[in-house]
């Protein structure tokens, strides 16, 4: 009797944790796990320039400011996604001062922000500040995906800035090598570019909605099976709490300027432009990539789907005396952001992170 006793204490209190659970997880629930991040304290503020540092304990004697650089239609949580999945907590953990740039939201009214933008005023602003904060010295910078992007065009177009190394995760350099790719390729050769990209220049760019179908239409696998993934791990606190992260994560991403998705079609998806190191982001601008001199390191995966590990390995082709780093089995956002990110791909940004 105490054994069935027991037992039937056991199903009912599993019972009770599953229910609980699985009302958190509902549309009606309060989620999983409340996290409301790192907290920050802001150095500046102002329209999709907004520049924030992670609180956290004294920072190291002798190491260098962190800046992080998101990609757009992306919003700064890939670098604190959750405890244990926060890149900006290592590296406030591991005593480095740490910034980022916060873009804000992006909406018809700011359809005419292009790469310029951000190459030739938020950036090297945000960059300058940080050295200025600490005694002028250089920056590591650090840019996930198109964060990657801008921050090698930004240090290729003012090679005079204080930068002291660029890590680029997941950041495509040859979209050849990306399957993804190959109907935005197909659709500008056969209708062209304006035709092609007539729906967002309409829009003004790419509206939130449309970046957040479009991110999970990247991880087709993930979506299809959330449904029986959430239900056979409705106990498991963890689990629901990392899938909630990441859903929480999508609903966040802002849109894309129009200037700048035309850009991104145009020069880099279609044109391949990187991959030949020179982008020509107007007629009359061209940033080549060989004048960048500063310390870079590629991070790629080959099981990402946004930003394959060959695509961004050609990096090493273009960008002089460049490395590449393989951390694979992780997925695009799993790179900066991932459960095992702490085991297979920080530790690779540690190990080129220059100590003084």
């Amino acid at each position: 009797m105490p054994a069935l006793q027991n037992l039937t204490t056991l199903s009912r209190s599993t019972l009770s944790r599953a229910a609980r659970n699985a009302w958190a997880i509902s549309p009606l629930g309060e989620g999983i796990e409340k996290y409301d991040g790192i907290p920050t304290t802001v150095v500046y503020d102002q329209p999709h320039r907004r520049l924030l540092r992670y609180d956290g304990p004294p920072a190291t004697e002798g190491t260098r400011p962190v800046l992080l650089v998101p990609p757009l239609a992306v919003s700064i949580r890939c670098y604190d996604l959750r405890p244990g999945q926060s890149l900006a907590g290592h590296l406030v953990g591991s005593g480095r001062p740490a910034y980022v740039i916060d873009y804000g939201e992006i909406g018809f009214a700011d359809r005419a922000m292009g790469f310029e933008e951000w190459i030739d005023d938020i950036l090297p602003n945000a960059i300058d500040a940080v050295s200025l904060m600490h005694g002028n010295t250089e920056v590591d910078v650090v840019g996930w995906s198109l964060g990657g992007t801008m921050s090698l065009l930004t240090a290729a177009a003012h090679p005079g800035l204080p930068i002291a190394s660029i890590t680029a995760f997941g950041t495509p350099i040859d979209y050849s090598k990306n399957p993804a790719i190959l109907p935005f390729a197909t659709a500008d050769r056969l209708l062209g570019t304006w035709l092609t990209t007539l729906p967002t220049a309409a829009m003004g760019g790419v509206p939130k909605q449309l970046v957040r179908t479009s991110y999970r239409a990247m991880a087709p696998k993930r979506e299809l099976t959330k449904a029986v993934f959430l239900a056979k791990n409705i106990l498991d606190a963890e689990a629901l709490g990392r899938t909630e992260a990441v859903d929480d994560f999508i609903a966040s991403m802002p849109g894309y300027p129009g200037r700048a998705y035309h850009q991104i079609h145009s020069r880099l998806m279609t044109r391949n432009d990187l991959a030949r190191g020179r982008v020509e982001l107007s007629r009359e601008r061209t940033v080549d990539l060989s004048a960048i001199d500063t310390r870079v390191l590629f991070v790629g995966s080959s099981t990402d789907n946004i930003g394959p590990g060959p695509s961004v390995r050609a990096g090493v082709d273009v960008v002089p005396g460049a490395t590449y780093a393989a951390a694979d089995g992780l997925s695009h956002l799993g790179l900066v952001a991932g459960p095992t990110a702490p085991e297979r791909s920080w530790p690779l940004l540690d190990e080129f992170l220059p100590a003084v």
